[in-house]
């Protein structure tokens, strides 16, 4: 219980510093403490400020807002004032305005640590993602008061990444506990991609500082980018645990839900973040993915509308409702997109989805030259944002060639494990990979899961361990492996897994397409997988992919010659393997399955060891989550419009048809299983 100021414990000072000192831990006491300081002195600025902090913290935002709205107009200067105000209006999910007050905050005084922490949380929620690192760039910067690591934020909040690293490189080498510095360090990493690096050094500075809340939250970022899912959501379990209004937090574990196939709980949590923050465009368009995935379009639908009329500029709405495959834009969202496009105010993230969405309405009009003159500055612009190496590419089939033999195989007969449970669908995105697993995921015994990045993930942690985090070495790292270890290998596959397996059914699926580059680690480590491989008329497949753009991972697909060249090396492990490996590999031919429909089935069932089972010749009423492009076209029987769609543009692809010149006559090859 506290006191009255006029008793005599104190002056005013020390009341208010009591107050100050209470509202962390106690706001319910910092009220009333700073409700009797203004029954002795009316209207005291310093205790209105610590009355709305106690307001806020209790949960009355709107009570807040009352006090504080009226002191920031009458202190314009106070940056605490404009800084609680802004929590102020954040808690009652006023972002933008929090944005601006906020913004006012930092720039009356620069080294308000919880300040720009605050601004760079509404950022995030905002959907503005570079402005989110920025800001917590510079919080950081105000909350190191070393000198060489204040040099290093600078660095790191200027865009000087490579001059922080090494500093901060410096600084960890010769004090291996320096938290901060380790925690800079991999945001350094982070910003250059190297998010395997920022893990290692987020999981060290945990293990010596556990209640490190900003390296947590760190931590689970890395790990959520990586697609490292079910890792990161007992990070933010945590982090909630501190803070379970925190709409960031709230966020990264609904996008965290959502990667591990839980929908439902995912659209959960976007609905009481929406509730709090209805005015989120970019949160709109999450929970319209989440809803879309899950199967419930209508209202995925009407999410994105709601982003596009919060935001007319957002590309990625447009593009989300052009992905659906199966709407087609009205004339007045044709002609919105093109006034977004010609006003010329958006970034480029926003432009080349726009070109993509409208690409797509011009193509259901018919208007192939608008059409593709839209899809090829879409990719220029993608192009222009994503690192990709073709010969690099080519180097890496060469030496998957080299290496694995026949004899290579057969001297490695022994380890691996020996489950049969797993289904890989391989190939290029755009292939039919989608079709194949909703009919397998139509039978009884056969589970459908999405594009997992495991096996990847394992290939790229064998090539940093032979060469000592120096770079990939994939796939000579597989011939020094031993049957123990590739036993240890293919259960920690089947583990990491396991949690994408919700009907407990005896096989399941992992559609990742680029899975082709590891088929010699997936039969060294699960001997008894299955491999289909889905394939498709090259030039469809190759122009399919180019008008796709993808969330990430296929950088090769914006420029029709790198597409073209990487189809033929493709084809070419592909050719490779049904040598060295002879029947091991089932075919499947999109323009077979679409003609011969239930032959192509069955022969696909007895592949798998399966019986056939008529529900996968009705695999449309399959309502189980899709997770890709073809989620809603997967949705409805086989139809044979889009098989030389490609051809529509034709006029167009003399750059993809030179690049697969030496595979279009014999572009099938041997049709294994």
């Amino acid at each position: 219980m506290t006191q009255a100021i006029d008793q005599p414990v104190g002056s005013l000072a020390t009341a208010l510093a009591h107050a100050s000192r209470l509202l962390p831990a106690n706001p319910e006491f910092a009220e009333r403490q700073a409700r009797e300081i203004l029954e002795v002195v009316p209207g005291d600025p310093r205790a209105i400020l610590i009355l709305g902090s106690a307001r806020r913290r209790r949960g009355d935002g709107a009570g807040a807002l009352a006090l504080l709205a009226p002191l920031a107009r009458a202190q314009p200067r106070s940056a605490d004032t404009h800084h609680e105000l802004g929590l102020a209006l954040a808690s009652q999910g006023e972002s933008a305005s929090a944005i601006e007050t906020l913004r006012r905050a930092v720039a009356l005084r620069r080294n308000m640590p919880d300040a720009w922490r605050a601004l760079g949380d509404q950022l995030a929620l905002a959907g503005d993602a570079d402005g989110a690192d920025l800001a917590y760039a510079e919080h950081i910067r105000a909350s190191v008061v070393d000198p060489l690591l204040i040099k290093a934020a600078d660095a790191l909040c200027e865009g000087r990444v490579a001059i922080a690293e090494r500093l901060l490189g410096q600084r960890v080498e010769a004090a291996p506990t320096d938290v901060a510095a380790m925690r800079m360090l991999a945001e350094a990493a982070t910003r250059l991609g190297r998010y395997a690096e920022a893990e290692d050094l987020l999981s060290r500075c945990l293990e010596l500082a556990p209640s490190f809340v900003g390296a947590r939250h760190n931590y689970a970022i890395v790990l959520y980018r990586q697609q490292k899912a079910a890792q990161a959501i007992g990070h933010v379990e945590r982090l909630l645990a501190g803070a379970p209004a925190d709409p960031g937090y709230r966020n990264l574990m609904a996008a965290c839900q959502g990667l591990i196939g839980e929908y439902d709980r995912a659209i959960g949590i976007y609905e009481k973040v929406l509730a709090d923050y209805p005015a989120q465009p970019k949160i709109w368009l999450a929970y319209g993915h989440a809803l879309r995935t899950a199967g419930r379009r209508d209202e995925g639908v009407e999410a994105y509308n709601r982003a596009i009329a919060m935001s007319p500029g957002l590309g990625e709405a447009y593009w989300s409702l052009a992905n659906l495959k199966t709407m087609r834009f009205s004339e007045a969202e044709v002609a919105a997109m093109r006034v977004q496009l010609d006003e010329g105010r958006l970034g480029v993230e926003d432009q080349l989805h726009l070109h993509y969405a409208l690409a797509k309405a011009l193509e259901d009009t018919g208007a192939w030259a608008d059409s593709f003159a839209h899809y090829a500055q879409g990719a220029k612009l993608r192009r222009g944002e994503v690192p990709y190496d073709a010969d690099e590419t080519t180097a890496q089939i060469d030496r998957s060639i080299a290496l694995f033999t026949r004899e290579f195989f057969e001297s490695r007969v022994a380890g691996g494990a020996r489950d049969p449970a797993p289904i890989f669908v391989v190939g290029l995105p755009r292939s039919g990979s989608t079709l194949i697993e909703q009919i397998l995921a139509s039978h009884s015994a056969v589970e459908g899961t999405m594009e997992l990045p495991d096996i990847a993930q394992i290939a790229r942690r064998l090539g940093r361990g032979s060469r000592k985090g120096e770079g990939a070495d994939y796939p000579e790292a597989t011939a020094s492996l031993s049957p123990e270890a590739r036993s240890a290998l293919g259960a920690e596959y089947l583990e990491r897994t396991r949690i994408h397996r919700k009907l407990g059914r005896v096989m399941f699926i992992d559609k990742m397409p680029n899975n082709f580059h590891y088929l010699g680690l997936i039969r060294l480590i699960l001997p008894e997988a299955k491999i289909i491989d889905a394939r498709r008329h090259p030039m469809g497949a190759c122009f399919s992919a180019f008008k796709q753009h993808f969330a990430r991972g296929q950088n090769f697909s914006y420029d029709l010659a790198e597409v073209g060249r990487y189809w033929c090396d493709y084809a070419r492990l592909m050719a490779h393997f049904d040598e060295v490996l002879p029947g091991q590999v089932c075919r499947v031919i999109y323009e077979d399955l679409v003609e011969n429909t239930e032959a192509e089935i069955r022969r696909l069932l007895d592949y798998c060891g399966l019986a056939f089972e008529p529900p996968c010749l009705r695999f449309w009423e399959n309502d189980r989550a899709v997770r890709t492009a073809s989620s809603e076209q997967v949705r409805r029987p086989i139809f044979r419009e889009g098989l030389d769609h490609w051809r529509n543009y034709a006029s167009w692809l003399g750059p993809l048809e030179k690049a697969l010149s030496p595979a279009l006559d014999d572009w099938r090859g041997s049709a294994g299983g």
